[in-house]
């Protein structure tokens, strides 16, 4: 089967954000490689406030909030659209990227409120001093 249309799907992404025009494969791991670089230190920051949820939540039942979960999907989703890109990608990437949240914040939860013999918590963050 031969393809006719060499012309990818148009994005309305904000300005200043392209998506060059690849040659080969090299170019565009390239590409990936360049993005992944700014992706991953903004999913850790999203770790930093992760942690802090853990912190200030005063349950572990409070760790699962399936209607903030859902409104979350559902809004990057509809941005996804909005961009022209896939909604189901996004909100596939979303679902995962909060189940292994959950599973982190379950560890922070637990990890602040261990007790350690002859250790305090601190009033003010919560955490063991």
């Amino acid at each position: 089967m031969t393809h006719t249309n060499h012309t990818p799907h148009t994005l309305n992404l904000p300005e200043g954000m392209t998506v060059a025009h690849c040659q080969t494969m090299a170019d565009v791991r390239a590409h990936i490689d360049a993005l992944d670089a700014v992706i991953v230190p903004l999913i850790a920051q999203r770790s930093g406030y992760v942690a802090q949820a853990a912190r200030i939540k005063q349950s572990a039942s409070q760790i699962v909030d399936e209607a903030r979960i859902e409104f979350i999907v559902n809004r990057v989703s509809a941005q996804a659209e909005a961009l022209g890109a896939p909604p189901q990608v996004l909100a596939a990437t979303y679902r995962a990227m909060i189940a292994a949240f959950i599973e982190y914040e379950r560890g922070e939860f637990a990890r602040l409120r261990a007790a350690v013999p002859g250790t305090t918590t601190c009033e003010t963050c919560g955490e063991p001093s």
